[in-house]
């Protein structure tokens, strides 16, 4: 299906919207849009929501219902607009998010569909699932100036850090922390501050009242935490090659960088079991 606008896809939540878990795919260039869109569609999601300009070329025939919606989404303003209207109109179902050039993995995801792991999270009392950015980059940026190459994809296999986050008096908040590592800390001299973490509630159940914020937060601070009161909870990795690319539109830092590729670096083997070994996602105890 075909929406002009957002509020015709929530005109149209009968058909556009089903039970979840849905993908929602913000498609801010045409660089890998085929691969990412057929990534998730082979996940298990029930359905894919594609916002994106109208010049924007989409794929066919994924296997699962794609429906496309002409949203601008390159205003940071248009992620928390996008999600706090599609929660709104979901209420109950789990909903994951993301940007084209971005690919999901979480523990087992070669054997086991998304619905499984939801389906634990749920019998946990989980209501989200802390997702952590892991920053692809392709090794040659002469023969890929863009920085996108998912046959020799690398990112860095160390540097990785954790920080407590705390609330505007300072006091340390439960089971939330602020993650940083891969391109944004090594070149974070060209990454605004807001940019530069690498946690992200991306994969939560639809709930009444439920708000993004401008942060990327949300406003039940249970959904902002990374695992459950009593034990770990499984957690999962978006590889992305956004913030290469950024890296490389960008005047300033196009020039002042010349590969990305350093002693640390590790080449991607798309497979979920590489993440786990290296500690960059956990099952929790989901096995």
């Amino acid at each position: 299906m075909h929406y002009p606008s957002l509020p015709a896809l929530i005109a149209d939540r009968a058909r556009a919207l089903p039970a979840g878990p849905l993908c929602l795919i913000l498609i801010e260039d045409q660089i890998a849009v085929n691969s990412t869109i057929r990534h998730h569609a082979a996940l298990g999601f029930r359905a894919i929501i594609a916002f994106c300009a109208r010049e924007i070329t989409l794929p066919e025939d994924i296997g699962v219902p794609l429906h496309r919606v002409d949203q601008p989404v390159n205003d940071p303003a248009a992620l928390p607009l996008i999600i706090n209207a599609v929660s709104a109109a979901t209420i109950g179902s789990w909903l994951y998010y993301c940007y084209n050039s971005e690919y999901l993995f979480f523990p087992f995801s070669e054997q086991r569909r998304i619905g499984e792991m939801l389906a634990f999270m749920a019998e946990e009392r989980r209501a989200s699932a802390m997702t952590y950015v892991i920053d692809l980059y392709a090794r040659d940026l002469t023969t890929h100036p863009d920085a996108v190459d998912p046959d020799d994809a690398w990112f860095d296999g160390s540097g990785y850090f954790a920080l407590a986050k705390q609330d505007a008096t300072g006091a340390v908040l439960d089971r939330q922390v602020d993650i940083f590592g891969g391109l944004r800390w090594r070149f974070e001299e060209h990454i605004p501050p807001d940019r530069r973490r690498l946690d992200r509630v991306a994969l939560f159940r639809a709930a009444k009242g439920l708000v993004m914020g401008p942060d990327r937060q949300f406003s039940d601070p249970e959904y902002n935490t990374y695992a459950c009161p009593w034990h770990h909870s499984p957690t999962a990795a978006i590889c992305s090659f956004r913030a290469a690319k950024a890296l490389r539109r960008n005047p300033g830092s196009r020039h002042a960088i010349d590969t990305f590729h350093w002693s640390r670096s590790t080449r991607f083997t798309w497979q979920a079991q590489q993440l786990l070994d290296l500690g960059m996602m956990e099952p929790g105890q989901w096995f």
